[in-house]
């Protein structure tokens, strides 16, 4: 992964300043994307600047015990007014902060945030935890229907590696630290949680157990709780921590709950975590299909082979393309072997021959830039500046989002051809087409796949947010007349809380809310995320 970026967060954007598009990048886009909308001219909406933030006042203040540490600046609140979806960007654009915190508290330790838990308490404010903001489903955002003030608590501070055992290959992290500073500090004992998901460079420990983040590994160890031996957390009334364990049949597993929990029940403090040996040995390659259906029985083979690849996405031929990753001419299914312990060869060799029975053309990776086997690091590269270059996209007046779910094998084809459907449909029913859906792969397991869509099309400036209200509400109704997941790795927050509804078992609702209210007997954290005060 690329190295920390430093220098100043953008307060209405993706990631740092200093990588946004800009210049000649930003009119090189415009003339692809012109092509997209018939050759409309795009306009170009500039960036909000510190001058024009116009907040409402703070409606509390921090008491002096605390003040040293929390911040009414306005640029502060409005950094963490939103996460990073489409919505959020857009309303950036429009200088809309409509329900601001009314105070930023960076604790500089656990002591600190039980202390902004209990002023939040003493006071009846709302808190939302905020580790890298980088939420795209409205997660750390403050609910529109709850008048009470608000206290975003940033976890930043708490950023280190507290111990290694070498020999369980085990962490305790705190909950705070970004993902370039924790490869860093893990680096000098030669171990790596190996955990990249698209926001790495913006997003923390806690944030990625708190919404159950899914990471590099494309099979096996796909989400961030395979990772997880134990949790700490603040919660209203008091630590919640549980047992440091391998493994553990003694009932339902607490960390169970606290995974995915969305800050509801406190704030993550830290963790201890599994750790790998840094991988020396590495092998990838990439095949070739005339279809997407194809691709997707080659990568079905390949991961119920058992051969584990740690890289195995399917992209369309059209996502490869918009990447950089293929030619438009084909559907490319990008696989990659790794091991801290043997080569991987053989591995890959295997793989090839798996997907060449089912119509693939294997090229392995070669060292040439460009090379039709390097198309994964094509990707890979596109893949991580992709925030970056919707930023842009959104600035330019289109629409561009993305939505992910998960299906088994037996349903994804018709699955997957209804989800293009009805998104085309509901682009054409607002007025926004032609425009570009495109699918790829980003998890596969045995019995099902993570299809994960984005969506390119023309918007009407001032209407963005309903056009894409409505193609989203269509989306969510055709995945769950699928039968699929409302989200695969995005997490609830309140942009899919309808969908979540649907999908639950009602009794779980239930045992939700009654574990809320032993913990946050005043609901004050993070109300109407998954449950309802």
């Amino acid at each position: 992964m690329s190295a920390e970026v430093t220098g100043e967060r953008s307060f209405w954007g993706w990631g740092y300043d200093s990588e946004a598009l800009s210049g000649r990048r930003l009119d090189e886009l415009a003339g692809r994307v012109e092509l997209l909308v018939d050759g409309e001219s795009l306009e170009l909406t500039t960036p909000p600047t510190v001058d024009e933030i116009n907040l409402l006042r703070p409606r509390i203040l921090p008491p002096a015990r605390l003040a040293a540490w929390c911040s009414v600046d306005d640029r502060q609140r409005a950094a963490h007014t939103y996460g990073k979806s489409f919505r959020d960007i857009v309303r950036a654009l429009e200088r809309r902060w409509e329900r601001p915190p009314d105070v930023v508290a960076m604790p500089p330790d656990e002591a600190g945030v039980t202390s902004v838990l209990d002023w939040a308490n003493s006071v009846g404010a709302v808190v939302i935890p905020y580790g890298g903001g980088s939420s795209v489903v409205g997660g750390v955002e403050a609910p529109s229907d709850d008048d009470r003030p608000v206290i975003s608590c940033d976890l930043s501070a708490l950023d280190r590696v507290l111990e290694v055992d070498a020999t369980s290959r085990a962490a305790r992290i705190q909950g705070g630290v970004f993902g370039p500073s924790l490869e860093a500090q893990l680096r000098p004992f030669g171990l790596t949680l190996r955990h990249y998901p698209q926001s790495f460079e913006v997003s923390s420990l806690g944030g990625w157990l708190a919404t159950r983040s899914g990471g590099h590994f494309a099979t096996l160890h796909t989400h961030i709780d395979d990772f997880v031996e134990s949790i700490r957390a603040v919660t209203p009334q008091g630590v919640w921590e549980s047992r440091r364990l391998p493994g553990s049949g003694a009932g339902p597993a607490p960390d169970r709950l606290m995974l995915g929990s969305e800050g509801i029940f406190g704030v993550i403090t830290e963790a201890w975590m599994r750790l790998l040996d840094r991988p020396r040995f590495r092998a990838s390659g990439v095949a070739r299909f005339a279809s997407f259906e194809a691709g997707a029985i080659g990568a079905r083979a390949l991961v119920q082979s058992g051969l584990w690849p740690s890289n195995c996405r399917l992209l369309d031929a059209t996502e490869a393309l918009v990447t950089g990753a293929g030619d438009g001419g084909a559907h490319l299914l990008l696989v990659g072997f790794e091991s801290a312990d043997h080569p991987v060869d053989a591995q890959l060799a295997r793989a090839a021959a798996l997907v060449a029975d089912h119509g693939g053309s294997f090229a392995v990776r070669e060292s040439a830039p460009g090379s039709e086997g390097d198309a994964a690091e094509r990707w890979r590269s596109a893949f991580l500046r992709a925030p970056y270059v919707r930023d842009g996209l959104v600035r330019l007046g289109l629409i561009n989002e993305t939505f992910e779910t998960a299906i088994t094998w037996d349903r994804f084809e018709t699955f997957v051809a209804d989800i293009r459907s009805t998104t085309g449909e509901a682009l054409r029913s607002v007025g926004a087409w032609p425009g570009l859906v495109t699918c790829r792969l980003t998890h596969v397991y045995p019995d099902g796949a993570a299809p994960y869509f984005t969506v390119i099309a023309p918007g009407r400036r001032g209407d963005r947010l309903e056009q894409w209200a409505t193609v989203k509400a269509a989306v969510m109704e055709a995945i769950a007349r699928g039968g699929g997941t409302v989200t695969h790795h995005h997490s609830v927050g309140r942009d899919h809380r309808p969908g979540y509804d649907l999908e639950r078992p009602d009794l779980f609702a239930a045992q939700l809310r009654a574990a809320k209210r032993v913990v946050d007997p005043h609901a004050m954290m993070n109300p109407g995320v998954l449950v309802d005060p």
